[in-house]
């Protein structure tokens, strides 16, 4: 199940109806809590959705890519709404993180890089309590492709 964020220049709070729909669509094909792959924003939308639905076990694993989980240096440069908030530090990522239980993290598998373009400094991708992993020499849209990343995926669908 794969999942567009629209509005594309929308507030993160409004994907959360479609990861909710998106899970539940999955849970009934499967019977299965998902592993959620989810890139860049997408981990945040998730982060949300988690604190929307307040049930973690709906979930058998989040790995995020390149997600700034605490802000990037270049959202002080945007105009959107979920550019704001996706701002170094910004008010709403402060607000979902005083929301978040401290044992979910470890739910998490947080792949960042030291040559990601776009989501920087690369500490901003890693969440406390989280399988923090350094990709070596990827750019951020081709972190999707990581071997690594692929690795990790098949673990956790193997379980």
């Amino acid at each position: 199940m794969a999942v567009n964020l629209e509005p594309v220049l929308g507030s993160i709070d409004d994907y959360v109806p479609l990861i909710d729909a998106a899970i539940a669509q999955v849970y009934r094909a499967t019977g299965l809590a998902p592993v959620v792959v989810a890139h860049s924003m997408g981990g945040l939308a998730t982060r949300a959705w988690m604190q929307w639905a307040a049930d973690d076990a709906r979930v058998h694993r989040v790995i995020t890519i390149g997600t700034p989980h605490h802000g990037t240096w270049l959202g002080r440069f945007a105009l959107s709404a979920n550019g704001r908030q996706m701002s170094l530090n910004s008010a709403w990522i402060a607000r979902l993180a005083a929301q978040e239980p401290a044992s979910r993290h470890a739910a998490f598998t947080c792949f960042f890089g030291h040559c990601d373009n776009i989501v920087f400094p690369a500490a901003t991708a890693m969440l406390e309590g989280a399988d923090n992993r350094h990709l070596t020499g990827v750019a951020h849209v081709a972190m999707v492709h990581a071997p690594d990343v692929y690795r990790e995926l098949e673990r956790w669908l193997d379980e």
